[in-house]
């Protein structure tokens, strides 16, 4: 997995903590603990970040351009405390004004002060000035809220999120012999005290750790270093504290890798290629063959004409570009037949059943991998006509994905992809490449299907913000970094996919892969969805014990996509994946885990996973019931459950129960009197959509 964030930690100029063991032990060799930051590295490599420590020499922009966060641990005289005895406390001007210029540019930097600051002879003083903060020369005491009866250990007072939550789940710090830190106003702005002493403290109410956002970057301020010591870290929630300030830092965009210039965009036979697509789309039907003029018995000589020159287009372009694709030979072979079948044939209805069965992406999953597709095909969610589109994917399959699936979440069919280029029938919202969209003269067997996590991606973040920022939630620092970095949110889609994907064919009751094709009642696709869903939510639990860094990051994407975007997008016509949020936010708005209060949206971060976990067992055990009911009988303690939850149509025939209902007919005859929108949008996301209309209308065609 691609690291998070580069955080170097500054230990050449006198500091007199390391995170290196054997550093920490020669500052204070009887407790190297009372040294080290050893627990506060280790934390971060763990939770996904990359850890680097300069350890000579000045601080340049050279320096500074390995990190997307940079931290300035506390500095001394070798007079006041035992040090690396490495460098000058004092960091130059020219020092200072790389830092300065590093945050504007958009990197993190974390200062940490001390008691009496201006005693050590160190510049975080003179570094946190630049920023408008000033750290005042003074030892905060707090005898009534203190730690083990010592009241230089300050109980600080956690400020409650505005715009943004870094203190995130932390529920106590305790700051160590701290001073405090004042605001000048020309930041006050920008600045955001995290942490104050409380109100009856000396000096009362006072800050003693801030958050300022100054340029394109971000700085935060602690007016003790001990907080995050070895000796400390594993105090109250200091550990938690500590990955949610180095991420909210993070935040900034710095570290997500830029989208590579496609090789397509000048690319004479892809452009041929692409343009000959979108030639042909206006003389096809909606089947796909060549559209007849109303009284008239076949295609005009000129649509006739135009299609043979185009289809010739195509066929040349694909000739051209074989070299670039030798794995698909085979497969891109068959569909310069199946073309030229198509125009032999009279321009009938196309078929490419014996191409699409020698297109087999899921043998050849390797990072990186390109293919070439060429079909006539709807687009899910996208052109509903089978038009002919082409679209070159590349293949995400890094390793960790790949040992995943070997070992743990086999899904031979799963194949997740990017957009290297496309068609129109793709500059849509269409996010999945699925073998039965093709146009074909019968079912094949299917082996594979693709999912689009460039656009996932992409679409999370600008929704996700877009929301967020209309209904004022404080976002927790994760989901700020995901927000920033379009590579970090793509990988956790991948891992997302990965898992609900075969969620599908595991478990009581599991999917049929052609569910949807089958009559019966959208709400029962609509549990389908979230039953998979909530298991990939409970599953990033041990994942994350594991190590996978992304698990904790998929609990926020699962969260939010469903709970934002899927209830708004697309129309209210059986809209299975809208009821899956709709259903969610019921849950936590009924179960008091969320609120929607004075314009506000908020989330109970404590008792979310627990809730979530919840629903997800309440889900479970529907279908677990269900294999002892007939069909008829699951679809309607289905209904039940949805209706506790989300309210039905006041005109609904299933909400006035089984008397309303033509239970003596056929199957058919209940699903037909299923209302297009059973269960409607409630008042909160009836408003959401208008708001956020132009935001989703934006992302159609996004890839990031």
């Amino acid at each position: 997995m691609r690291p998070l964030a580069r955080v170097i930690f500054d230990e050449a100029h006198r500091q007199a903590w390391s995170t290196r063991p054997e550093i920490a032990k020669s500052i204070n060799p009887t407790n190297p603990n009372d040294a080290g930051y050893v627990t506060a590295a280790t934390d971060l490599s763990d939770s996904g970040f990359t850890v680097g420590v300069h350890e000579t020499g000045a601080i340049t922009a050279a320096t500074l351009s390995d990190a997307d966060v940079f931290v300035v641990l506390h500095g001394s005289d070798d007079a006041w405390e035992s040090t690396t005895k490495t460098g000058d406390p004092k960091y130059s001007d020219a020092e200072i004004d790389a830092l300065v210029d590093f945050v504007q540019a958009g990197g993190g930097l974390i200062l940490f002060g001390e008691t009496e600051a201006k005693k050590y002879g160190n510049s975080v003083v003179d570094i946190a000035a630049r920023f408008g903060l000033e750290l005042q020369n003074t030892t905060a005491q707090d005898p009534e809220n203190c730690y083990r009866e010592v009241a230089a250990w300050v109980m600080a007072d956690l400020a409650k999120p505005v715009g943004f939550d870094i203190t995130g789940g932390a529920r106590q710090a305790c700051f160590y012999r701290t001073g405090t830190i004042s605001v000048r106003p020309e930041a006050g702005a920008r600045t955001h005290v995290l942490a104050r002493t409380s109100a009856v403290a000396s000096p009362a109410s006072a800050p003693v750790m801030v958050a300022q956002t100054y340029g394109a970057g971000r700085v935060i301020l602690l007016a003790d270093s001990d907080i995050f010591g070895d000796d400390s870290i594993r105090d109250h929630s200091h550990r938690g504290l500590w990955r949610n300030l180095v991420t909210w830092a993070a935040a900034t965009g710095g570290a997500s890798a830029a989208r590579t210039e496609s090789w397509t965009k000048s690319d004479p036979h892809w452009l041929a290629l692409a343009g000959a697509c979108e030639a042909i789309r206006p003389l096809q039907a909606k089947d796909g063959s060549l559209a007849i003029a109303e009284g008239a018995e076949k295609p005009s000589a000129e649509a006739v004409a135009e299609a043979t020159a185009q289809v010739g287009n195509i066929v040349a372009s694909i000739r051209a570009l074989l070299p670039r694709f030798e794995h698909q030979r085979d497969h891109l072979e068959a569909t310069i037949v199946d073309l030229e079948k198509w125009v032999a044939g009279g321009f009938g209805v196309p078929d490419f059943l014996d191409s699409l069965v020698l297109f087999r992406p899921d043998l050849h999953r390797v990072d990186g991998l390109e293919n070439l597709v060429v079909f006539a095909m709807y687009t899910q969610n996208g052109n509903l006509d089978r038009n002919f589109e082409a679209v070159i994917t590349r293949t995400v399959w890094p390793n960790w994905v790949a040992d995943l699936e070997a070992n743990k979440y086999d899904n031979p069919a799963f194949v997740p992809i990017e957009f290297v280029d496309f068609t129109a029938g793709y500059d849509t919202n269409s996010a999945v490449l699925f073998p039965e969209t093709v146009a074909t003269r019968e079912l094949a067997k299917f082996h594979w299907g693709g999912i689009f996590c460039d656009r996932e991606a992409a679409r999370f973040r600008s929704i996700t913000g877009a929301a967020s920022e209309l209904l004022k939630l404080a976002m927790p620092a994760e989901l700020e970094l995901m927000l920033a970095d379009q590579r970090l949110t793509q990988e956790t889609f991948v891992l997302w996919d990965l898992v609900h994907d075969r969620a599908h064919s595991h478990g009581d009751l599991p999917f049929d892969p052609f569910m949807i094709k089958q009559r019966m009642p959208f709400w029962m696709y609509a549990l389908e969805e979230l039953r998979c869903d909530l298991t990939a939510y409970r599953e990033t639990v041990a994942l994350e014990a594991d190590g996978v860094y992304l698990a904790r990051f998929v609990r926020l994407a699962v969260l939010f996509d469903r709970l934002y975007r899927f209830p708004i997008t697309g129309d209210r016509v059986r809209n299975y994946d809208g009821l899956g949020g709709q259903i969610i936010f019921a849950w936590l708005h009924q179960n008091g885990v969320l609120n929607w209060t004075d314009n506000t949206l908020s989330l109970d971060w404590k008792r979310l996973d627990q809730s979530m976990f919840d629903l997800c067992e309440q889900v479970e055990d529907l279908y677990r019931n269900g294999i002892d009911r007939s069909r008829l009988a699951h679809w309607m303690s289905a209904y039940d459950f949805v209706s506790r939850w989300v309210e039905p149509h006041p005109a609904s025939v299933w909400a006035k129960g089984a008397d309303a209902l033509p239970l003596a007919g056929e199957l058919k005859e209940v699903v037909n009197v299923v209302m297009p929108d059973e269960f409607p949008l409630n008042v909160f996301y009836e408003a959401l959509r208008k708001k956020l209309a132009p935001q989703i209308a934006a992302t159609a065609g996004i890839v990031g």
